[in-house]
């Protein structure tokens, strides 16, 4: 993307507190796949992923001078992607839901996978940078290794290893933390 090089979160965030459409267009443009991709994971639903996505850029402009510059975007944006998520699946629980007789339904909305997800994303966090990179982009960006490889200008094997290394150091820092999803984890890592 020719918009990747010249991309500064922070002149795009000024522009976004003075008001300039096209600077949220950018932000929006540049996160939305990333965003997109977490509320579809924790809802299970393309059309409350796609709802949620929208309200989180909502509150992510209105919201922008609460961000501490000093430190990545990302995170806190996924975090207010997470929080809109989290919104969505308890008002589902509240909602009674029936079926063509009148009777209610058994729910379908459980909310473990996005807890999942949250705790992966929170162990993201720990990772080497390259680790981290790698795999967001592999795993919430859904791009390939050869793709990945050449956006970072490294070897195609690099980073395989980066994904496999990150797949396994999540695992344990899963573990670690008393989620059972790093078995699953892990489990995927040797492969």
């Amino acid at each position: 993307m020719a918009d990747d090089a010249a991309f500064d979160i922070h002149r795009v965030v000024d522009g976004c507190l003075a008001g300039q459409e096209s600077s949220v267009a950018r932000l929006v443009r540049r996160y939305h796949d990333l965003v997109f991709s977490l509320c579809l994971r924790m809802l299970g639903q393309r059309q409350d992923a796609e709802d949620a996505t929208q309200e989180t850029f909502t509150r992510v402009v209105r919201s922008l001078r609460q961000w501490d510059s000093t430190r990545r975007f990302e995170p806190w944006l996924l975090t207010v992607a997470g929080n809109r998520c989290r919104t969505k699946i308890a008002n589902r629980r509240r909602l009674p839901l029936t079926g063509l007789d009148g009777q209610p339904e058994i729910s379908q909305a459980a909310d473990t996978p996005g807890l999942i997800l949250e705790e992966i994303l929170v162990g993201l966090e720990l990772l080497r940078p390259e680790y981290r990179v790698a795999f967001r982009k592999f795993h919430l960006e859904h791009r390939s290794f050869e793709e990945i490889a050449a956006e970072l200008r490294v070897p195609y094997a690099t980073v395989k290893t980066w994904c496999h290394r990150a797949r396994k150091e999540l695992a344990e820092i899963l573990q670690r933390r008393g989620n059972l999803a790093g078995e699953a984890l892990e489990s995927t890592a040797k492969r």
